[in-house]
């Protein structure tokens, strides 16, 4: 009899162990999804966190059930939340709320475990210049939900007349939540030179800059109105940037939609944006830029350039655009270099790429002068800007101009 209840125990116990271990597994199937657009391949600091991690082309993250099960939720559950309400942000959209993120962003920062900081949704959250510094101590994710709208005093730029939202050398960074980042740019455009001859011309600040920034996710944000570039990608590297609406009025000047300068190993995918310039613009010292998924229009195209400028020397390689819809854009795909300048421009590839109503579809120019005078003629320094230049699956339809290769003319 004593035999048979110790059997029955045991059983009991083993079923019971059996539940939870079935049960534990589901949950971790369900909570563990990964971005079907996200490379892991080309961030590995990405699953640092996750030990004994498995990739396969399959929409999840397989995990170790057992070796590294513990580790993992140790460390998930580690994870605090920041929200800048505690630091005194109102987000009434007339407070100035810049302090608050400040504090916000140094408790973040200084922190030695993994770190979310919540912008509420809901929720207008007036900001001045302000920089993010690096570098932090552990992962940070920044869970934008609610709207950060540019102070649009002139006077609050004095400092800084470049930047409003800067994140300068931080590492493992992601920068998502669903929310709005205003740059209340209307007030700039009107004081540009290339809406009002009679003002100067002057730089207006841009609205969101990482600068010498390391393994960066920006995804499912809107940026629009920007005083000037919508979102800069500076020195950076292993970045990707996905989900992104990008937009300001057809006639708002210098507000490119996503600019990279400097940037190696990038990602932009899924993004729609529409502006008074260009949707996106490759400079120099940028190289393995992929782009995918791009709606663009209006604006000035997608262009790489411009380069050279100030007889400067400039390369740009490895640069890949594969799936793009541009509509009601003055230019279709340019490369721009300036006269008297030198480097190159290699291993470009435009491909499955659908142009309508885009003015001019393809504009290669290598005497590109950006001001009201014609630039003097000068020599090019450098037997060809570009090399491996590949097109293919292009379809353009009511253009109004045939593809322009070479040089236009400039002032004697």
């Amino acid at each position: 009899m004593a035999l048979e209840k110790n059997i029955s125990f045991i059983l009991i116990v083993l079923s019971l162990i059996s539940c939870c271990i079935s049960l534990r597994n589901n949950l971790l199937d369900n909570y563990i999804q990964e971005d079907s657009d996200y490379d892991f391949r080309a961030f590995p600091s990405y699953v640092r966190l996750i030990e004994g991690v498995k990739l396969h082309n399959s929409s999840k993250i397989e995990i170790g059930r057992y070796s590294h099960l513990n580790k993992f939720r140790i460390l998930a559950a580690s994870t605090k939340t920041i929200n800048v309400h505690n630091f005194g942000a109102q987000g009434d959209g007339s407070t100035d709320d810049t302090k608050a993120f400040q504090k916000a962003w140094e408790e973040a920062c200084s922190s030695s475990s993994a770190v979310n900081v919540l912008v509420p949704k809901g929720k207008n959250y007036l900001l001045k210049p302000i920089t993010f510094s690096g570098p932090c101590k552990s992962e940070i994710t920044i869970q934008i939900a609610g709207t950060l709208v540019a102070s649009n005093d002139r006077s609050d730029y004095s400092k800084d007349g470049r930047h409003w939202l800067l994140f300068d050398s931080v590492q493992n960074l992601i920068v998502e939540g669903g929310g709005t980042i205003n740059g209340n740019g209307n007030v700039w455009w009107q004081n540009s030179c290339k809406i009002n001859k009679a003002k100067p011309c002057k730089d207006a600040p841009t609205a969101l800059t990482f600068d010498k920034c390391k393994n960066l996710e920006v995804k499912n944000l809107k940026i629009k109105n920007a005083q000037q570039i919508h979102l800069s990608f500076e020195k950076c590297m292993n970045v990707e940037a996905s989900n992104l609406v990008v937009n300001a009025p057809e006639k708002s000047p210098n507000t490119d939609g996503i600019h990279v300068t400097g940037t190696q190993n990038i990602q932009i995918s899924s993004c729609t944006i529409g502006t008074g310039d260009d949707c996106i613009s490759i400079v120099s010292g940028s190289k393995k830029v992929r782009a995918t998924d791009i709606t663009c229009g209006p604006g000035h195209g997608i262009s790489i350039g411009s380069l050279g400028s100030g007889n400067s020397e400039a390369y740009v390689s490895d640069i890949v655009l594969n799936g793009a819809k541009l509509s009601g854009t003055t230019n279709g795909l340019r490369i721009k270099t300036w006269q008297g300048g030198s480097g190159s421009a290699s291993n470009i590839k435009f491909q499955n790429v659908e142009m309508h109503n885009v003015k001019n579809p393809i504009i290669i120019d290598q005497s590109y002068c950006d001001q009201s005078k014609l630039c003097k003629e000068q020599s090019t320094h450098v037997s060809s800007w570009w090399s491996k230049l590949f097109r293919r699956k292009m379809k353009a339809e009511k253009h109004r101009e045939k593809a322009k290769w070479g040089r236009r003319r400039s002032a004697a």
